[in-house]
């Protein structure tokens, strides 16, 4: 069996990338931190909300789906989603199609919540738009393919 090519060896810009990209998602990730507790939530209610909304294709999700987009476990999710229902953000119902599944749905007032907070993001993300680049990490990708 053919071994695969090696990757070519790693150089200074590599490094000065992979930081760059490093330092603008956490500066990213921070705001979102931040924004997130100014409106009273955590940054993982905020996330159950984004997730449940951005759903593809609908405006609900599954407890399964929701623990993949938060890359944790499905009794963390159910956790989460308890809280956020206390708080009033979300819904729960029983599927139409699927009764051993649960539908995630935004409340009202978590719609509105997430609106807020989705748009600070989107300008956020439009401010560094010059400095955090998917090109810069399409840059670094296409280098180590070569």
């Amino acid at each position: 069996m053919p071994h695969a090519p090696r990757p070519a060896p790693l150089q200074k810009r590599d490094y000065e990338s992979l930081s760059e990209f490093r330092y603008q998602l956490r500066r990213f990730l921070r705001f979102s931190e931040d924004a997130a507790q100014s409106e009273g939530l955590t940054p993982q209610q905020y996330l159950l909300m984004l997730h449940v909304k951005g759903t593809p294709g609908r405006s609900w999700a599954t407890v399964g789906e929701l623990a993949e987009r938060l890359q944790t476990v499905h009794h963390a999710v159910v956790a989460l989603v308890s809280r956020c229902e206390s708080a009033g953000l979300v819904l729960r119902q029983p599927s139409e199609t699927d009764r051993r599944q649960v539908e995630v749905h935004l409340s009202e007032a978590g719609e509105q919540c997430l609106e807020r907070l989705a748009g600070r993001h989107r300008a956020e993300l439009q401010s560094l738009s010059g400095v955090f680049q998917v090109a810069n990490i399409s840059a670094f990708n296409d280098h180590q393919a070569g």
